[in-house]
């Protein structure tokens, strides 16, 4: 196994990206177990016209298109943001090993906050979780946008 690495810069990057589209800034990642990034991906629910375009989604189902399989199996999830109940059912669907999240978020989470959807009894499969990556520059990103929106 390969020694640690962060992927968090990358998800950052996608954020900026969506933000720079004027979508919600939300950075994914997947990374293989042996290191390779499998799929990276931002939010474009406006761009495509689809509440289920979060970047934890786009993410897996691009790094379940490049494996030929719909399990992510030993995989790492890099996301700027705690996911949201959705994208944490489809973490645990996509049978994600690891979830690295930056900030979290007590309005929408899924992971930590609200349903907590590993915590659930229906819940197959749960990932190993680790919060607080690059917390700060991720809650940057959200503030400054919102800020933007509201001014």
């Amino acid at each position: 196994m390969p020694p640690f690495n962060s992927y968090m810069n990358i998800a950052l990057q996608e954020a900026q990206s969506a933000a720079d589209r004027g979508e919600v800034p939300v950075g994914a990642v997947v990374v293989s177990a042996q290191g390779q990034l499998l799929a990276q991906a931002g939010n474009r629910t406006r761009e495509l016209h689809d509440p289920t375009a979060h970047a934890e989604i786009l993410a897996l189902r691009a790094a379940c298109a490049a494996l030929g399989s719909e399990r992510l199996i030993r995989a790492d999830l890099y996301v700027t943001l705690e996911p949201c109940p959705m994208c944490a059912a489809a973490i645990a669907n996509a049978r994600v090993a690891r979830l690295y999240y930056g900030a979290s978020d007590p309005k929408s989470g899924g992971v930590e906050q609200g349903p907590r959807v590993f915590a659930h009894a229906q819940c197959h499969h749960v990932p190993e979780v680790y919060e607080g990556f690059a917390a700060g520059a991720s809650e940057a990103l959200l503030k400054s946008f919102f800020a933007r929106l509201r001014p």
